[in-house]
């Protein structure tokens, strides 16, 4: 707050003048006393008290401008620091939002999030690479898929790159794990990037590429404990779940739903004739027969043992039982090869007896629709194997 505006100048002023008034006289008689001392003792006080007077006001204007200097500085060297601790903020939040995304799509809505305020308005794009597919994580720029990938695959070093991707000069950056390209982070240069500003961007790839990482160890784990290692097909917990959940979609949709449950003939006699190995071989083999028969939306489940369970969403009764005719026949059209240390053994001849349930209308109760497929399945042992029977409305296990 200013002591003195400018309307308290002319007040200034005038006591001034009366303060000069005032002193005139006393100030007049220490001239005086000046000149005596000049006189006397051959001074010249006069000119040395305003050569002083001079120089003091020309260090005082110096210190002031030395001050105003230091105070630029430092004003501007506050100002970077708010700059850095802003951006440090920005990339710990990002750092969070990707530390709770545990799938490609929840990285690509984080990042589509907060990549417009990393990159300060610059258009930007985000593409993950995994088992040499590109797939977009996110793209805030005017920019195709096609471009994207075509600027990705150019800042990797991919010669195969088309000479017109030339004309694409985003600033890239490569998201690197383990000194194994994950992907690229893309910013457009205008307005230009600068030095420090690649760091920050830098820094954000380094958090892509770490979760992206994070994703794709997770999706592993999951499949590895969903999944049977021996044949590929999913446990009997997941497999549960997968049931409940498309019962209530077919309850909403009214769509028909499906069950097959089939077990392997006679599979303690290969056990006990060629030993275990010889039926994890042929386990093997079932789950690739069932991948290579059933659709890649069907559930393939190994129920346990040498029982596997089959879920056929959106199947009519006469569709379901054709898919289990086709499974079985493809069993038994497909003899496993059993050799020892390179040596041909024998030709295990794998057929399976099969039972097939549907759904009753607004059924919910997934364990009553197993029950009738495994009632089933053991009608169709008792009938001599290598068949297919279908469930009785209200069959169960008793």
């Amino acid at each position: 707050m200013r002591l003195i505006s400018r309307n308290d100048l002319f007040l200034l002023f005038g006591l001034t003048v009366a303060l000069f008034a005032i002193v005139s006289r006393p100030l007049a008689r220490v001239l005086d006393f000046a000149r005596e001392v000049e006189e006397s003792w051959g001074l010249q006080l006069l000119p040395g008290l305003v050569i002083l007077a001079v120089v003091f006001m020309f260090h005082q204007v110096r210190k002031r401008h030395e001050m105003r200097a230091t105070a630029l500085t430092s004003a501007a060297e506050a100002r970077q620091a708010t700059e850095r601790a802003t951006e440090m903020e920005r990339l710990v939040t990002f750092g969070q939002a990707l530390g709770e995304s545990l799938d490609h799509a929840a990285i690509g809505a984080a990042a589509v999030k907060h990549l417009p305020v990393l990159v300060e308005g610059r258009g930007a794009w985000a593409m993950a690479l995994s088992g040499g597919q590109w797939r977009a994580l996110a793209v805030v720029a005017e920019r195709s898929l096609v471009e994207c990938e075509l600027a990705a695959r150019r800042a990797l070093g991919d010669t195969e790159v088309a000479a017109d991707a030339d004309a694409l000069v985003d600033v890239c950056f490569p998201m690197v794990v383990g000194g194994q390209p994950v992907g690229v982070l893309g910013v457009a240069p205008d307005p230009a990037v600068t030095e420090h500003h690649c760091i920050v961007l830098a820094a954000a790839a380094a958090l892509l590429a770490g979760a992206l990482k994070n994703a794709e160890l997770f999706e592993v784990v999951h499949e590895n404990s969903v999944r049977d290692g021996l044949t590929g097909c999913f446990n009997r917990q997941h497999a549960l779940e997968v049931i409940d959940a498309e019962l209530r979609r077919s309850r909403r949709s009214r769509l028909p739903l499906a069950l097959i449950m089939f077990d392997l003939d006679h599979f303690k006699e290969v056990n006990d004739r060629y030993g275990h190995l010889c039926g994890d071989a042929v386990l093997s083999a079932v789950g690739q027969r069932m991948r290579t028969v059933l659709r890649g939306s069907d559930l393939k489940c190994r129920w346990g043992g040498e029982e596997f369970l089959v879920l056929l969403p959106d199947t009519t009764p006469p569709g379901a039982q054709r898919v289990a005719e086709v499974l079985r026949s493809d069993l038994e059209a497909h003899p496993v090869a059993w050799h020892v240390a390179d040596i041909h053994v024998a030709d295990i001849h794998v057929t399976a007896s099969f039972g097939l349930a549907t759904i009753d209308p607004g059924e919910s109760d997934g364990t009553a629709i197993i029950a009738r497929a495994d009632a089933a399945l053991y009608r169709a042992k008792e009938s001599g194997r290598n068949r297919v029977c279908l469930a009785d409305p209200h069959e169960a296990l008793a």
